[in-house]
Formats: C-alpha cells, structure tokens, sequence
C-alpha cells in the first residue's frame, strides 16, 4: 500500500521533468482557408462518386433479369386521341386488346384466335411514319 502512495505522490514529480513536447505541424484543415477549401472539395468529389457507383450498381442488378425470354411483348398500338390508345399485348400464347387513358389501363377484350402480324412488320411504326411525314419523305422513298 506505502508503494502505491509512493507512486501516486511522485507521478507529478515525473510530469514536471519531462521535457516539453514540440508542437505540432499544423495540418491541411487547420492551416486556413485554403485547407478548408481542399476538405471541401475531396468531401464533395467523394460523394459525388459514390454517387456515380450506386448508379452503376443499381444499373447492372436491373439488368439481372431474363433479357430474350420476355413473357409481355407490345405486337400493335393505336392512337385514339392526343392521350388515349389500344394497345394489343401478347402475354404467353393469350392476346388481350387493351385501353390505354393517363389514369388507367382496362382490358377490353381477351382474343379468342390471335391475331397473325406479318413478319417483319415492327410492333408499332407510327412514330416512324410521323417523323416520316415532319420531314418531309414519303414512306416509298425508303427503299
């Protein structure tokens, strides 16, 4: 117990000859505006790349999924208005005309014989046609 005291007393006598420790080489973040500056913009680079990284993580799981073996294929669509459509969907060996409004998707008819598309003929061609026709050529042209 004497030794344990003896220590205690005398840690404070230890304390006072050490010598002084040198200060510190000011580092990056405190050595002024400039410091700050380079902290700022690592942080920021570095967030933006992690952003980057998420992005491309995200990108190859949604594309995990089967690619050629797609069960809903689009043969056919028509514009009825500026908004509303039909759309004829294939879903296995079934076909089912849908209606197509900004708030809703109602099917209005399940075929009972399916429908034959030629071969060849792209699922829906009305968007080449108008482009076809705001530029100017006729659809014979394309030859």
């Amino acid at each position: 117990m004497r030794t344990f005291i003896g220590v205690i007393l005398a840690w404070p006598l230890t304390a006072w000859a050490a010598e002084p420790a040198a200060p510190a080489a000011p580092s990056l973040a405190e050595s002024g505006m400039a410091g700050q500056l380079l902290q700022l913009l690592l942080g920021l680079l570095l967030v933006i790349g992690l952003i980057f990284l998420l992005a491309w993580v995200m990108r190859r799981v949604q594309q995990v999924g089967p690619r050629g073996g797609q069960v809903i294929r689009i043969l056919a669509t028509q514009a009825l208005g500026p908004r509303d459509r039909l759309v004829l969907v294939q879903v296995g060996q079934e076909q089912v005309l849908l209606g197509l409004t900004p708030g809703r998707i109602t099917p209005l008819h399940v075929l009972a014989e399916p429908v034959a598309l030629p071969d060849g003929q792209p699922a829906s061609t009305e968007f080449a046609q108008r482009l076809m026709e705001l530029l100017g050529k006729d659809q014979k042209d394309r030859t």
